[in-house]
């Protein structure tokens, strides 16, 4: 199988379905509120028309749209009070009209079965608005930390260290949820602090303010080895806004490069930093050579590898990679029970969604992430909560 048949949908970043589609999408937050509203009477009276076909019944009819409205007209309020109380800052029209659009649908199956379909209806769609209440207003700031023990016999027994990975910030604006990560993780006292990728959310790439805000975030991290950073995916992170996003903080932008650190038990801690291309063939072949530059001198002490994406993991295993840290699916941002992620924007699909996962001498850790997808998709998490990886390392080797 060639190479590009087994990257497949997701071979160019930029021009992916997913990335296609919030670009197309988010043209509905060009469209003026008055046209919202209009849309939104528009299908109430539809739906009302279409409940007096089924049924005959103009009361049951009125009741059918009135709800309808009722239960869109909560979602936009509900929307579009994340900006206004500083909690998320995606436009409100895209997610609204497609939320609309869902409950339109099933109000209009329920309408063939009358009065018990407008009772359920009532139920279903109640449900709907809590779901979504809990989803865009409580999850996202569900901020947990992770911890994780990794045993390792490439450090001697007794020696530790620990690390603490953020994943996917995804800056709009400085929110409580950013507030409370600086609170975490300087409780947390990390000797490294590791970021995986994409700073900026995807609504605000090269915008003066999201960048100020991150770097006045990323600005009071510390750490007693220091903090190393990769580039997400070129749409996030593109080359040229790495500079001014980086450019006088206390942070280690790792392009393609490695970094050895002496540690205290006298072993070595190499660092390996892939930024993700356009093209995971060009990631893959970029990997092998700063790999090839990392061990030229010999095996270090410990090798951890840094790049936004999971889709290494087959390639980081070959080369006996002893800790691999990424982040990019967000676990699926929006879980579904029991199947877990729908989309996850990596080659491997479910593979490797979230959590961690280990092949032959390499450890994999896919992190949740702290931000969310930005453009049209909804400012949304649903049994997929924001987290801080925070893994002790401690040695076995005697």
């Amino acid at each position: 199988m060639s190479t590009q048949s087994r990257t497949g949908l997701f071979s160019h970043r930029q021009d992916n379905p997913l990335h296609r589609a919030l670009l197309l999408s988010h043209q509905l937050a060009r469209v003026p509120t008055v046209l919202v509203l209009l849309a939104l009477v528009g299908g109430a009276l539809a739906q009302g028309l279409w409940w007096h076909w089924l049924t005959a019944d103009a009361i049951l009819a009125l009741c059918s749209a009135a709800f309808y409205l009722a239960v869109a007209l909560f979602d936009w309020v509900m929307l579009a009070g994340l900006p206004r109380w500083g909690k998320s800052y995606g436009p409100p029209a895209p997610p609204l009209l497609a939320l609309s659009l869902v409950r339109w649908g099933l109000d209009a199956v329920l309408g063939a079965f009358a009065g018990p379909g407008l009772l359920l209806g009532v139920v279903l769609n109640s449900a709907i608005s809590l779901v979504a209440g809990y989803a865009t207003w409580v999850e996202p700031f569900r901020l947990g930390v992770t911890h994780l023990t990794w045993e390792t016999d490439r450090l001697p027994a007794g020696a530790g260290l620990r690390l603490v990975q953020l994943a996917d910030i995804h800056m709009e604006r400085m929110t409580a949820r950013d507030r409370a990560v600086l609170e975490r993780v300087r409780d947390l006292a990390p000797d490294l602090i590791l970021l995986t990728g994409d700073f900026i959310n995807l609504s605000y790439v090269g915008e003066p303010t999201a960048m100020e805000h991150f770097r006045a975030w990323a600005g009071q991290l510390q750490a007693r080895y220091g903090i190393y950073a990769v580039q997400g995916t070129p749409p996030v992170d593109p080359d040229h806004l790495m500079g001014p996003l980086f450019d006088g903080l206390p942070i280690r932008l790792l392009r393609d490069e490695h970094v050895s650190l002496a540690l205290d038990d006298g072993t070595t801690l190499v660092i390996v930093g892939v930024g993700a291309g356009m093209t995971l063939d060009d990631d893959q072949a970029r990997f092998q050579q700063t790999v090839a530059r990392a061990l030229a001198e010999g095996r270090p002490g410990l090798v951890l590898l840094l790049y936004h994406l999971p889709d290494l993991m087959p390639e980081a295993a070959a080369e006996g990679i002893d800790l691999y840290l990424a982040g990019h699916t967000h676990g699926g941002q929006i879980r579904l029970p029991l199947f877990g992620a729908v989309l996850t924007s990596s080659r491997h699909w479910k593979r490797y969604e979230m959590g961690l996962y280990r092949q032959d001498r390499t450890t994999l850790y896919v992190s949740r992430g702290l931000g969310m997808e930005g453009m049209a998709a909804p400012r949304a998490r649903f049994l997929s909560p924001p987290e801080i990886v925070c893994i002790d390392v401690k040695g076995t080797a005697s």
